[in-house]
């Protein structure tokens, strides 16, 4: 979908166009809507694969937004797996936004949207961080 130099910026979706709300799960998003200034264009893909997975949904929902080349996710929550794939690929994560895709663009170039520093969703129960109530802040180090 082009070169490395676009700031391509993932988003999730309950559609597949830039007028569906955005869905507040990373991995199980319906639809991973992909955005490349460069090109002015949008992307769609069906996240059906990911999402229905019985466990590792945000880690192959993370690994599909490595692979289309995005470096800015804007989305409701990550758990702590999907979250630390994202931050490993150099991908900054925007948290707890709300509305349409197209309306949380426009707040994420007019600089109105903070980039996460920690998974705000405790994510699988198995995940150790569930063992420390879902607070990434207070889990040991």
């Amino acid at each position: 979908m082009g070169e490395s130099a676009d700031m391509r910026i993932g988003v999730t979706s309950r559609g597949r166009n830039p007028l569906s709300e955005v869905c507040e799960q990373f991995g199980r998003s319906y639809w991973l809507l992909i955005y490349s200034p460069a090109e002015c264009r949008w992307y769609a893909i069906d996240n059906a694969q990911n999402r229905t997975r019985s466990t590792g949904a945000g880690i192959a929902t993370a690994e599909t937004m490595i692979d289309v080349g995005v470096r800015i996710v804007l989305t409701g929550e990550t758990g702590p797996k999907a979250f630390r794939t994202l931050r490993a690929a150099g991908i900054s994560v925007v948290h707890n936004v709300n509305g349409t895709v197209e309306e949380v663009l426009t707040e994420w170039f007019a600089g109105r949207l903070t980039i996460a520093s920690l998974a705000n969703d405790a994510g699988s129960p198995n995940c150790l961080l569930g063992q420390y109530g879902g607070n990434e802040k207070t889990a040991p180090n």
